[in-house]
């Protein structure tokens, strides 16, 4: 109850932020980024959108992969006319398509360009049941099997990024505190989802994904600090804030929902507060591993903190971005 009140009140944690602060206000008097290039993914709508005009305005290199070019064209626009002056690249990616992520990230190295933020923030929510090319479950492979190939290919860059320039590389997962919705085997559910629709619920297919997203930032984390390497991995739960995320749902029923819950909402600028918090203020140097809600440290699910289960997530991860999934599914799935 004291936790609702506060975020009510956008009471401030112990960051001096909390859920009324905006992407603006917590960057603002941040080191500028005029030496910092960021990828980020979803940033033509929404929260992606906002995190990517705030490292604009901060004078960051942006790079936008984005599945439509015109989108993502109309978004380069908008960034150029309220910030002029800067630079923004636009790439092709669909991230529910292994071959295309790793199109991308040929492209990306192509422009020899360093890599010092990575914002794996893109998100869907499929209604219907859908298989992507690669034989996954749309919502897992769109909002977590790509970009941990994503992250995976990038890493290489990103190290050498920062050993090079001084600065500290930094990776951003979006997640959700939906994440705590999910409860089981998460690999079973996976396979069952992927093989066939009978198993399929979007609510719950979508908290696996973001499940998925807070493991993923656990293990890597981990592995990270193993390597030495001056990069961090920070997952973030931005709030519930009225995006695109809902476009497959328009209508009387959900713009009454979000009327009648339109005191608990965040407004796009706050959505992006808590990722670009995490993605540049000086405070979170050498801070790895951590889940961030309103602009504060928050805790996970009991599962989202599970080291076994963000370990068997990461093996599984690999075999599935390298193999077919069907020989990955059934020894490491139960039986149906």
């Amino acid at each position: 109850m004291l936790e609702t009140v506060k975020y009510l009140l956008g009471s401030a944690g112990a960051s001096g932020y909390g859920s009324k602060s905006t992407a603006e206000q917590v960057t603002d008097g941040c080191p500028n980024l005029s030496s910092v290039t960021a990828i980020i993914t979803g940033a033509t709508s929404g929260i992606g959108a906002e995190t990517a005009r705030v490292l604009a305005k901060r004078g960051a290199r942006l790079v936008l992969p984005a599945r439509s070019l015109k989108a993502a064209e109309e978004a380069k626009a908008r960034l150029a006319s309220d910030c002029p002056g800067s630079d923004i690249v636009v790439l092709p990616l669909d991230l529910s398509s292994l071959s295309s992520v790793r199109n991308f990230v040929s492209q990306f190295h192509s422009l020899n360009l360093p890599l010092n933020l990575l914002i794996n923030n893109a998100g869907k929510f499929a209604h219907q049941h859908a298989i992507s090319e690669d034989g996954i479950e749309m919502t897992f492979a769109t909002n977590y099997l790509g970009h941990f190939l994503l992250t995976k290919l990038l890493l290489k860059k990103m190290i050498e990024t920062a050993k090079a320039t001084g600065i500290q590389g930094r990776i951003v997962n979006v997640s959700s505190s939906i994440h705590s919705w999910f409860s089981g085997d998460m690999i079973r559910y996976l396979g069952q989802i992927s093989r066939n629709k009978s198993h399929y619920d979007a609510t719950r297919a979508y908290a696996l994904s973001k499940l998925a997203n807070v493991l993923h930032t656990k293990e890597l984390a981990q592995r990270l600090k193993q390597m030495e390497a001056n990069v961090t991995v920070n997952c973030v739960h931005p709030g519930i804030v009225r995006t695109r995320l809902t476009r497959e749902r328009e209508g009387f029923i959900t713009d009454l929902v979000f009327f009648l819950t339109s005191k608990l909402l965040k407004t796009i600028p706050q959505g992006a507060a808590t990722t670009c918090y995490v993605a540049i203020h000086p405070r979170l140097v050498n801070v790895s591993g951590k889940y961030f809600a309103d602009c504060n440290e928050a805790w996970t699910s009991k599962l989202g903190s599970n080291s076994n289960e963000a370990s068997r997530l990461w093996a599984a991860s690999e075999l599935l971005v390298s193999r077919d999934p069907k020989s990955v599914f059934d020894p490491l799935s139960a039986n149906d």
